[in-house]
């Protein structure tokens, strides 16, 4: 595959058209591809001198642990998001990281960052977007967590992926492919599994989504758009919702 076709050039060139030159520098962060089983942590809290990594193919999540034990998870990655880029500009990361699914990542060092961006200070405006919008999204999920029901916050959040989805060429106006589990699922929203589990029922009872065997098939979009009240300025989307 190109480096223009990847889910990392297709999610810069949303913000910014890339050139040529800009390609082959982001084709050299993807010369050093990793994998990693799913479950095991690839990022842990407190460590130093860490690389990131741009996902190329999978799903993560980020998450804190308590100090009794339990977690919290922040957000998902998805193929074509930054992990741990925090981890090279911070002297310890905050936050483990931990593959979802078995996952394919390019490992990016701090000296590849400083430069390209030193090369093209157009891309490092295109990254720094990218980790704009990953932060206007940890904003919403908050809000979401703070202030909305179980029904209007797992809407929510299952239209917010749809679109980072779509914004990498991964979903279509009928749905997505979706690994996580309904543990997974509620731990991210603050729910329980059960809770989680009645609010997926009365979805599919309703007729606006199905949420089953790793697919989330949308039937009824604008009644889940208006359900969850939703928004999507906050990802600075351009375009339909789901194209």
């Amino acid at each position: 595959m190109q480096v223009k076709d990847t889910a990392f050039a297709r999610k810069l060139g949303a913000f910014v058209a890339l050139s040529d030159a800009e390609l082959d520098i982001l084709s050299a962060m993807h010369g050093r591809r990793r994998t990693f089983p799913a479950g095991r942590d690839m990022v842990h809290e407190g460590q130093v001198n860490r690389s990131a990594y741009v996902l190329a193919a999978g799903w993560v999540c980020s998450y804190k642990t308590l100090p009794d034990g339990g977690r919290q998870i922040v957000d998902f990655q998805i193929p074509g998001d930054f992990l741990g880029l925090r981890s090279v500009l911070f002297r310890t990361a905050d936050h483990n990281i931990e593959p979802v699914t078995r996952v394919e990542a390019s490992e990016v060092q701090f000296s590849d960052l400083f430069e390209g961006f030193a090369q093209s200070p157009r891309l490092a405006t295109a990254v720094l977007w990218a980790a704009s919008r990953d932060e206007a999204m940890v904003v919403e999920h908050l809000v979401g967590i703070g202030r909305r029901n179980a029904q209007e916050r797992t809407a929510h959040f299952l239209l917010e992926l749809g679109a980072r989805l779509t914004l990498v060429g991964l979903a279509t106006p009928r749905g997505y492919a979706c690994p996580l589990s309904q543990y997974l699922l509620a731990d991210a929203l603050g729910l329980s599994a059960v809770h989680v589990n009645r609010v997926l029922r009365e979805f599919r009872e309703a007729g606006l989504v199905t949420f089953q065997k790793g697919r989330v098939e949308i039937h009824d979009l604008a009644g889940l758009v208006a359900l969850a009240d939703f928004d999507v300025a906050y990802l600075d989307h351009d375009g339909p919702l789901l194209k």
